[in-house]
């Protein structure tokens, strides 16, 4: 008989992550634990000089201290909980704590997709009407795109997590994954899911494949512009920046899109784990690096500030 089982008769999930393979746990645990440390230090040193450096006070900037302030939010949400799970025998989480962990961890995923689109966006403005650009992305606008991007991205994750947590789950309770997130919790379900799925599917239309469009449409623009100039030096400087921002797209979405767009994909369940590590882990470490390793003004702004403390 399918037995299935109310998750408060319980009150908690397993999460599985690589529980038959405790030497791959060990190496990944150190892996994560720097990684994380990384994440910490290089969004925080971000999110500190955009605010300490003057020059740095502009909308760009302003976007990417909220991007660096995401990150941090977005792995504070699951890695911890990762690194208990991979240090010992006990992978146990509480319902209400895979409840939050599942709110906050679409609600910041959501918001990242509509971010990086306003990025995009702002590049776009920035590179193609140049003379227009303080009037267009004046103080009041990117104060509201902010809110608007972390405000869909919560009623996103409002929307759609009831419907998820409302589900019937196998007795079991062992989510084959390392954090509580819609596709795993729809595979752990002994019922039909039916309404999940779609739901998934239109939401990951909205969030994914709608924002990758318009950043494409923007950076085709972006792209147009950057052939029309004639300076060496201004097609190198717009390259090196809209570079930055595209690379942090391309490992984002990359991974992301292969766990949410195909929840029942080609993909084994071991790949969409690994692929979950990497949105969830590596890229926000990652971040930082591509942007000050390709960005002249925060490195000339890090040094500058390094000079101050020591001075």
């Amino acid at each position: 008989m399918n037995r299935i089982y109310n998750v408060s008769s319980r009150g908690y999930f397993t999460l599985v992550g690589f529980s038959d393979q405790p030497q791959l746990e060990n190496v990944l645990f150190w892996l994560m634990l720097i990684f994380y440390c990384l994440t910490i230090v290089g969004n925080i040193t971000i999110i500190l000089i955009s605010f300490l450096e003057p020059r740095l006070h502009t909308p760009m900037y302003f976007f990417l201290s909220n991007f660096s302030l995401l990150e941090l939010c977005f792995t504070t949400s699951c890695v911890p909980q990762m690194l208990v799970n991979l240090w010992g025998p006990e992978k146990t989480i509480s319902y209400i704590g895979c409840a939050i962990q599942l709110y906050v961890f679409l609600w910041l995923g959501a918001t990242e997709c509509i971010l990086l689109v306003i990025m995009a966006v702002d590049r776009s403005v920035a590179i193609c009407r140049p003379l227009h650009y303080v009037s267009i992305m004046h103080p009041r606008l990117c104060l509201q795109l902010v809110i608007l991007a972390w405000g869909s991205g919560l009623i996103q994750s409002i929307i759609q997590i009831p419907s998820t947590l409302h589900l019937p789950f196998c007795h079991h309770h062992r989510v084959d994954d390392f954090v509580c997130e819609v596709p795993a919790m729809i595979r752990l379900s002994c019922g039909d899911t039916t309404y999940n799925e779609i739901q998934l599917s239109i939401s990951s239309i909205i969030l994914l494949v709608v924002p990758l469009t318009l950043i494409l449409i923007s950076y085709g623009a972006i792209t147009n512009a950057i052939l029309k100039v004639k300076s060496t030096a201004g097609q190198k400087k717009a390259i090196g920046i809209c570079g930055s921002h595209l690379l942090v797209i391309s490992l984002f979405y990359c991974t992301v899109t292969a766990v949410y767009l195909q929840p029942k994909s080609q993909y084994s369940e071991k790949q969409e784990k690994f692929f979950t590590l990497f949105y969830a882990v590596v890229t926000p470490t990652l971040n930082p690096l591509i942007y000050t390793l390709r960005n002249k003004e925060v490195k000339i702004a890090l040094r500058q500030l390094l000079r101050q403390e020591l001075n």
